[in-house]
């Protein structure tokens, strides 16, 4: 049976109609018939081969939800015909101390979904079934669809750096990441500060969650919140004044960067030290956590806010979180 999708040929190259015959299925895998795909940036860092690490005809996608078509004959917890979704991560070695303890985001041979395998932009895609998650049913495919790589990346370092009711928990960029991060923070019972350099987004960002908003292209409002939070959560890609941001953060508190900062991050060590803070990152989070991640944001009422779009216009989807105007996520849809 050949899989219909959508590839890039090439570095930087628009995606186009691919079609390819999948190997036999592994005793662990399932085929899953796409519903929804989310688009991630991570998705234009593979396309454009940002990361040197891209194989090419690449299928794009890694934000999959469908149902199970067919499942190898070891495949004992899911149903043909039960809806599942796939994030960034497709296998692990299952062995190691990192999987042993849940955390197989750390495997040292861990497989991504669309690094050197092909993704969820088509009509199936083949995936560990092990990586394959029973999606709540209050949680609708295309809200679902980027919990499974943005949800679980702003989540992850909520739960990994224990952040607890009490603290107060920026934001940084109020996007495809941040607007999440304002929901789970929110949940958690945190009083949220948002950070954005776009005025407009204001009300959103309220309305997601956060009790203070701080235009972040204002000095004098980045001077006006120091020494206020505990926890801040960087979701931007852009550089930024990081010393504002350090001196934002009360004794004891942690910059923390889950989006992918392309240059060097420069920062005095002094007000590390004599404030006992700490920079630290976070990358999406092992099994277990996506399943709790997943029912956390079922029980909440968290979901992506999304703007579906056909799977044929994927690449006018693509420029449109080129150009920084979706709002937040974009999800293709068969």
């Amino acid at each position: 049976m050949a899989i219909n999708a959508y590839a890039a040929m090439a570095a930087k190259q628009e995606l186009q109609p691919f079609e390819y015959e999948p190997r036999p299925l592994r005793p662990h895998e399932i085929d899953i018939a796409v519903s929804h795909c989310g688009i991630c940036h991570s998705d234009i860092h593979l396309i454009d081969n940002d990361w040197q690490n891209s194989v090419y005809p690449l299928v794009p996608g890694h934000e999959v939800v469908g149902t199970v078509s067919r499942a190898g004959d070891l495949v004992g917890h899911l149903q043909v015909g039960q809806r599942v979704g796939v994030g960034w991560q497709s296998g692990a070695c299952y062995t190691c101390e990192y999987c042993s303890n849940g955390e197989e985001n750390l495997c040292q041979t861990k497989t991504a979904t669309c690094v050197g395998h092909h993704g969820g932009f088509a009509d199936f895609v083949v995936a560990d079934s092990r990586f394959a998650f029973p999606l709540p049913d209050q949680l609708a495919s295309e809200n679902a669809a980027p919990l499974l790589c943005g949800g679980i990346t702003v989540y992850a370092p909520l739960k990994h750096y224990d952040i607890q009711p009490h603290m107060k928990v920026g934001v940084v960029g109020i996007g495809g990441l941040g607007h999440m991060a304002l929901q789970f923070a929110r949940a958690f019972g945190c009083k949220v500060t948002a950070f954005s350099s776009s005025p407009d987004k204001e009300p959103e960002a309220k309305q997601f969650g956060a009790h203070r908003f701080v235009n972040s292209a204002d000095p004098k409002a980045l001077k006006a919140i120091q020494r206020t939070l505990d926890f801040i959560v960087v979701t931007v890609f852009s550089d930024l004044d990081w010393m504002a941001y350090l001196n934002a953060l009360r004794p004891h508190g942690k910059l923390c960067f889950v989006g992918a900062v392309a240059n060097p991050i420069t920062i005095p060590v002094m007000p590390i030290l004599i404030g006992h803070k700490s920079i630290c990152g976070s990358a999406t989070g092992g099994r277990p956590m996506i399943t709790e991640m997943l029912d956390f944001a079922a029980r909440h009422g968290i979901q992506a806010q999304t703007e579906l779009m056909p799977f044929e216009l994927c690449n006018d989807a693509i420029a449109r979180l080129r150009s920084n105007k979706a709002r937040y996520r974009i999800v293709l849809k068969r």
